[in-house]
């Protein structure tokens, strides 16, 4: 394990720098990094699935300055945008959600409610899923895609009742959120690092695989805790450091 924790950590080096965000080497981050705006970069975060590329061009094509817009605005300028698995209803209705929660409440605060009680990632993740289907009072396939189902877990962390989801987008933006590096924008700072769980990606997957980190063979939540568990090993202080890292190794077929 020395040695895949000393590749792991020259990749950390290596990975860590604002050249790793280009249309060369599209991320989503590459268009979240340039807001402040948390219901912005979450936007960017929900919408970060399927080929990199078409992701930061969708992105691109996004207004965001709607989302303090009137409805009725958002309503006639998003009437044409789709994205994959969400028609133009979806996008407008994410984007009218995401405009009333702004107007009275904090991304950071919704999810503090939840987290603080146990320093619990769960728990703050479910506060703010539950509290977005709340307020968009909308249900369709392609919505709940985007938006994730809330989930339930009993005191010893033992996912419930989420099917195979590892809820890859939403950890992807609390790192983003939290963390605070050349890369990630460290925007929220009542959350401890320690606490994340990895955005298991398909890459992550199969390079954790093939690094002996992981051998557990479905690709979910629990897949994501039980490799963020041994990523600890390496950091217990900020193990979701090596994610970028991890997911670049696969990205880039370094292994």
């Amino acid at each position: 394990m020395q040695n895949i924790k000393k590749l792991l950590d020259s990749e950390v080096c290596t990975r860590n720098s604002n050249c790793e965000l280009s249309y060369e080497k599209p991320d989503p981050l590459l268009v979240a990094s340039r807001y402040k705006d948390e219901y912005t970069i979450l936007l960017c975060a929900l919408f970060g699935y399927g080929k990199a590329s078409l992701i930061v061009k969708f992105l691109d094509s996004l207004n965001f300055e709607l989302l303090d817009e009137k409805e009725e605005v958002i309503e006639k300028e998003l009437d044409k945008f789709y994205y994959r698995f969400q028609n133009s209803t979806d996008v407008k209705t994410i984007f009218k959600t995401f405009r009333r929660l702004k107007q009275t409440n904090s991304l950071n605060d919704i999810f503090l409610q939840g987290y603080k009680k146990e320093n619990s990632i769960l728990d703050g993740l479910d506060t703010l899923i539950k509290q977005i289907h709340e307020v968009a009072n909308y249900n369709s396939q392609g919505f709940t895609f985007l938006v994730s189902s809330p989930f339930k877990r009993d005191k010893k962390l033992q996912i419930k009742q989420i099917g195979n989801a590892p809820y890859k987008r939403w950890n992807m933006f609390l790192r983003w959120m939290v963390r605070d590096d050349n890369l990630d924008l460290g925007l929220w700072k009542k959350v401890d690092k320690k606490d994340l769980i990895i955005p298991l990606d398909t890459h992550t997957f199969k390079v954790s695989q093939k690094l002996g980190l992981l051998d557990r063979k479905t690709y979910d939540l629990k897949s994501a805790i039980l490799l963020t568990q041994k990523l600890k090993e390496f950091d217990n202080q900020d193990p979701i450091k090596y994610d970028f890292a991890l997911y670049r190794i696969g990205q880039e077929q370094i292994l």
